[in-house]
């Protein structure tokens, strides 16, 4: 009989409350900085409380890594308690918390760290298909090396309306900045290979821009997984998620449109008026 199995994530999953506890998750949130006060991500922070230190103060937070320690606390608390564990995190092209946590990791006997090769709910699918194996009787090391076969198959990507977060956190250049501000450009932000990247520029009101985009990221969903699809988005007018929502339902039945707020590393990088779609593509 397998041991009970736990699942543990980073705060970048962006998962909400509701589905936190809908699925037993246990989530570590990652430190963040602002100015002299350090906070925890989600806990006694959260995106607003950033947005409103920035336009006070017009300097970004600083995120930081989990270190090895704080995995390992956590790891020994659990398998003391008996249970075996799967942790993910952000993409370790973007973060040193994988490697910590692998680190950590092999200290213990049935823990296993997974690198989503993501961020935000493009870890969060991979999270809520670990807790859905764990309900199916899947052992730890079978629902680690699933999941992390899965990687390659999550869609993640977001529209971005102003590019002023990215310039300030040295993401874009001034030039490249002011270009896309005057002319009404709209950059589609694509995780690919673990790494953000550019992708198709939109160009014109927000709004309009991300029916552009969902029509030509989701297209028939054909080639998606239809269990569930998040809409994630960074403070937008609630209209407009509204709005996106109901287009990806028209398109496809999907089984879940999840609604979920994007957390303090993403709303650090990408600014507000930030929105996506993300979703598990069909094996090929």
């Amino acid at each position: 009989m397998c041991k009970k199995v736990v699942i543990v994530s980073d705060s970048t999953c962006d998962l909400s409350p509701e589905l936190i506890e809908r699925y037993g998750i246990r989530i570590m949130p990652l430190v963040v900085n602002l100015g002299d006060k350090q906070y925890r991500d989600g806990v006694d922070i959260d995106p607003d409380l950033v947005y409103a230190h920035y336009e006070k103060t017009g300097v970004l937070p600083k995120t930081a890594a989990l270190n090895v320690a704080d995995f390992s606390e956590v790891y020994k608390e659990l398998t003391d308690e008996g249970c075996e564990v799967v942790l993910f995190t952000i993409s370790a092209e973007m973060s040193s918390t994988f490697n910590n946590a692998r680190l950590a990791a092999q200290e213990f006997e049935g823990v296993y760290a997974v690198d989503t090769r993501n961020l935000s709910t493009g870890g969060g699918l991979l999270v809520i298909a670990a807790a859905e194996m764990v309900k199916a009787g899947k052992s730890a090391k079978e629902i680690a090396e699933a999941c992390q076969a899965m990687t390659d198959r999550v869609d993640a990507s977001f529209v971005i309306d102003n590019l002023e977060f990215l310039h300030k956190g040295g993401r874009c250049s001034a030039v490249a900045a002011f270009g896309a501000n005057l002319l009404s450009l709209k950059p589609c932000i694509v995780v690919k290979d673990g790494k953000m990247g550019v992708g198709k520029k939109y160009r014109g009101k927000f709004a309009a821009c991300l029916k552009s985009y969902i029509a030509d990221r989701v297209g028939d969903a054909s080639h998606i997984e239809l269990d569930r699809i998040f809409v994630t988005h960074a403070g937008c007018d609630e209209d407009i998620v509204n709005a996106c929502v109901e287009q990806v339902k028209a398109i496809a039945p999907f089984g879940e449109v999840l609604i979920t707020r994007a957390g303090c590393t993403v709303s650090s990088h990408c600014g507000r008026n930030t929105l996506g779609v993300l979703f598990v593509r069909k094996p090929e």
